[in-house]
């Protein structure tokens, strides 16, 4: 039931935003809505202002009179703005039987059709700035406090920059190294087209090390050749009403044994606890200057309720203006992760499967997020949403981009594609659509 209602509340708030952008912008281009509909096929219940509120279909005879029907229909994977004068995914097409209206999405210029096609994907942007704002603004981020590198393997990219296992970087190109993000980002995304100056400090004395462009622009593409060292592992985050709660587990607490067994690293933790089930397990932690002796009762998946790292981190606040430009930039790393998943999908270097998830992948993901909290469903929000973005801007039939295409080639050549073409390539696309979907819940199912 949880995975139903997040599932409903997550794709109910991406698909609203996504379809009031083209409804907005619709409106605002006087063009005329006939439905706003949330989800897809046989109408369940719906409002418009001269029928009230009714449950099912409307008489196929019924003429809204330019009055949009707003209505939920029974397929919860989408939704869509049915504007007149358009060719969309009611496959409605009676209008091209009549000459066009000034109402209607046909007689408009390419502009004002360009500005409908694309408010939705901008809608859905907007959401996720919105959301990365706020989260920057009021939270701030946790950033790695460490800037001293992990073990170098001989023969890495790392040992041919001139790393050595755990130097602790100073500067990069003369600027300062406060914490890792800041020091990745120094040195992979401020500086992939040039040599880079970093100054380190090993067994005490500092050394001058120049990293040549080629290895950072080849590493800021694949991933980063270094790690941070990890320190000892601690608690991060104890879950509502779990074990780790009833026991007294705060986070921040740092995992000194577990039934008697030193821990150091955050797989050992996993691994314990994993091997107990419904058993009680004694743990010395450190909390601030304090040993403290706890016992938690694994559930019986042998869970205890908590997140943990190895990685010490500190909380950095920021002003309104720099959360929108950290919001800005957060959006244009992930846009870039997302456009580099798609490309790795289509040269084989990753399974489709496990880059694409469906309903039931999300509903799990949606449940999980929100039992960590507000923030973190969030953020699960604002990925998600830019994800839709990403995915309808792309240039197959019935998504955005689809549109998109077409409405620029007719604007091109100044004249409109056929209806009836227009009417196969919705009708091709609509299949390969579903034909996806379904591979897609498929592979959600058998990866349950």
């Amino acid at each position: 039931m949880d995975y139903i209602i997040y599932f409903m509340i997550t794709i109910g708030i991406l698909v609203f935003v996504h379809e009031f952008g083209h409804f907005a912008a619709a409106k605002i281009s006087k063009m005329r809505v006939d439905i706003f509909a949330i989800g897809f096929g046989k109408r369940l219940f719906g409002w418009n202002k001269l029928s009230g509120f009714t449950f099912g279909d409307l008489p196929k005879d019924f003429d809204g009179q330019g009055n949009t029907d707003y209505r939920l229909c029974i397929l919860p994977l989408g939704g869509y703005v049915k504007i007149a004068g358009m060719v969309d995914e009611s496959f409605d097409a009676k209008f091209a039987e009549s000459e066009p209206k000034p109402y209607e999405f046909r007689s408009k210029g390419t502009l004002s059709k360009l500005f409908v096609i694309t408010a939705g994907v901008m809608m859905n942007l907007t959401l996720t700035l919105m959301i990365f704002w706020g989260i920057n603004f009021f939270q701030g981020k946790l950033v790695f406090k460490t800037t001293t590198i992990n073990k170098v393997e001989p023969g890495s990219d790392a040992q041919k920059a001139g790393f050595e296992s755990y130097d602790k970087i100073l500067s990069v190109n003369g600027e300062k190294a406060n914490n890792w993000q800041k020091t990745i980002e120094q040195l992979f995304v401020q500086n992939s087209t040039s040599d880079v100056v970093v100054k380190v400090q090993r067994n005490g004395v500092e050394k001058t090390l120049t990293i040549a462009r080629h290895l950072v622009s080849q590493n800021s593409k694949k991933g980063f050749f270094i790690q941070p060292c990890p320190s000892k592992p601690f608690v991060v985050e104890v879950m509502k009403n779990s074990p780790a709660e009833v026991s007294g587990l705060k986070a921040g607490d740092i995992f000194i044994s577990i039934n008697g067994i030193n821990v150091s690293e955050g797989q050992q933790i996993t691994d314990i606890i994993s091997s107990y089930k419904e058993k009680n397990l004694s743990m010395v932690i450190l909390r601030g200057h304090d040993t403290l002796n706890l016992t938690v009762n694994p559930d019986a998946d042998s869970k205890i309720g908590i997140s943990h790292s190895v990685y010490e981190t500190e909380a950095q606040t920021f002003d309104l203006f720099t959360s929108l430009t950290n919001a800005v930039n957060d959006a244009a790393q992930y846009t870039a992760l997302t456009f580099g998943m798609l490309k790795n999908v289509i040269t084989g270097k990753v399974a489709f499967k496990e880059a694409f998830g469906g309903p039931i992948k999300i509903a799990q993901i949606a449940v999980k997020s929100a039992d960590k909290g507000g923030i973190d469903f969030l953020f699960f929000l604002a990925m998600l949403s830019l994800s839709l973005a990403i995915i309808n801007i792309l240039p197959f039939p019935v998504l955005d981009g689809g549109h998109f295409v077409i409405i620029l080639l007719e604007g091109l050549f100044k004249k409109e594609l056929p209806i009836k073409i227009k009417m196969a390539i919705q009708n091709a696309g609509f299949v390969l659509l579903l034909l996806l979907m379904a591979f897609i819940i498929y592979n959600d199912i058998i990866s349950l």
